[in-house]
Order: C-alpha cells, then sequence, then structure tokens
C-alpha cells in the first residue's frame, strides 16, 4: 500500500496505514468524516498481511490545502522569466511580428517553382507497381498468352473474373470467354501474380471512367485491345519489377 504525503510516495503496510489514520481522526475529533472500517479485498496485496485491518483513502479524514500540494506542471509549461523572453512576448504583442513572419512564408514561396502539374497535359510519374485498368497479353507472335487455367478466377477475392474454355484442335485450350467485372475488382494484383504466363496484367491506365457501370464490365475483345494498346508500357513494367517477385 502507498500513502501520499506532501507529495512523496511513502510506501507503508496495512498496520501503519490504519494506525495513522486512526492518528488523523484523533486530530480532527470528527468522527462523522471518516468510514466504517474496511476491510481489504481477497485480491488485495495486503490481505494476507492483516485481513482485518482498516484500509482509508490518503488524507480523508483531513484533507490538504492547496499550499500543502506539490504542484508538478506536466502540460501547461509556464513561461519563462528571463529577460530576452520576456522582450521577445512584449515585440509579439505589440509589433504583430508573427503576422509579419507569415507575409515573409507567402513571400517566398511565390518565387519558387510550383510544386502543382497542368493536369492532363502534364502527368506525373508512375510506379511500375502501378495498378490500374486490366489487360490481356499477347505472344510476339500475335497468339494470346492465356491458357485458360483459370487461377486467376480461382483467386479473386471479390469474384469479379468469370472465365469458360475450350479444347482446340491441336489440342491446346484457350478461353472462349473472359469477362471482368470492375465495379467489383479491388486491385488487390492477385490474378496477375497468380497467371504463370503473364496474361492477366493491371496496365498503368488510370484514365477508363465510365458513365453506366455496364461499361465497366470488361469481355475478352476489350481485354486484348488494351493489350495490343498499352504493351510497350506493360512489358517495360515487368522487366522493371521482375526482381521483386
Amino acid at each position: 500500500m502507498f500513502l501520499v504525503q506532501r507529495g512523496v510516495l511513502k510506501p507503508q503496510n496495512c498496520v501503519t496505514a490504519k494506525v495513522m489514520c486512526e492518528h488523523v481522526r484523533w486530530q480532527k475529533q470528527d468522527t462523522a468524516l471518516c468510514p466504517p472500517p474496511l476491510c481489504p479485498p481477497p485480491c488485495s496485496p495486503c490481505y494476507p498481511m492483516s485481513p482485518s485491518c482498516t484500509l482509508y483513502p490518503p488524507f480523508y479524514c483531513c484533507p490538504r490545502t492547496k499550499y500543502q500540494v506539490a504542484w508538478v506542471y506536466i502540460n501547461d509549461v509556464p513561461p519563462k522569466t528571463e529577460t530576452k523572453d520576456f522582450v521577445d512576448r512584449i515585440a509579439q504583442t505589440v509589433f504583430w511580428t508573427e503576422l509579419f513572419r507569415g507575409f515573409a512564408v507567402t513571400l517566398s514561396h511565390i518565387f519558387k517553382e510550383p510544386a502543382t502539374i497542368n493536369y492532363p497535359f502534364e502527368k506525373g510519374p508512375l510506379s511500375p507497381r502501378f495498378r490500374g485498368e486490366h489487360a490481356l497479353r499477347r505472344y510476339p507472335s500475335g497468339e494470346e498468352r492465356c491458357i485458360a487455367c483459370k487461377l486467376c478466377e480461382a483467386m479473386c477475392p471479390a469474384q469479379a473474373i468469370t472465365i469458360e474454355a475450350e479444347e482446340r484442335c491441336d489440342g491446346s485450350r484457350r478461353t472462349t470467354r473472359y469477362d471482368i467485372d470492375l465495379s467489383k475488382c479491388i486491385f488487390c494484383g492477385y490474378c496477375q501474380e497468380a497467371c504463370p504466363v503473364d496474361a492477366i496484367v493491371e496496365g498503368p491506365n488510370f484514365e477508363y471512367s465510365t458513365e453506366t457501370r455496364e461499361e465497366l464490365i470488361y469481355n475478352k475483345e476489350k481485354l486484348l485491345m488494351n493489350g495490343d494498346r498499352w504493351e510497350p508500357e506493360i512489358a517495360s513494367n515487368i522487366r522493371d519489377n521482375h526482381l521483386y517477385r
């Protein structure tokens, strides 16, 4: 148990606490202020020492005045009283130096090069890992890369991909339907990470806003057209990022 006396913590056991409280009660000569005897709960550390001891809050029977408490400033730090600090506070109040310092900051930024760009005529750089509009890629021969393994459909957490496939005459599998609902897509990138042949990717295009939700449902032809359009940028991004995959 800890008793607080004039800002100092003093560890006391239950017997000492009882004697001190009884002494304070005798000095006060007012038993009405003190509550009936209290016993510590079984979980208290004082319980094994003396189960019948009486515990009271510190200075309950004899409250301290504000002159007996050693106040410690935690958040409100008192202002300094040195001459330099005193003169600075007077100058800020009389001459409004804070206002002029604010004007100086504004004027200093007028003659600097602006940080904004003239979009859409100017565009900032994009990371090679940027995930934008989806696209289906082709091989240099013109053959589509997708082999209809359906790993992207299985990995999609939003279930935004729908694939239907069939076997060709030469025994290879190719997709007959590849739909992506971009209104469901969360652009997590799991589809391009799961693809073993880098067929489905998220390209660098971010300007594909539409007026209706139906326009956000991309079919196979639309995805292949996006791949043909953005193939140089997509190949460059994959080459720059291959060490981290």
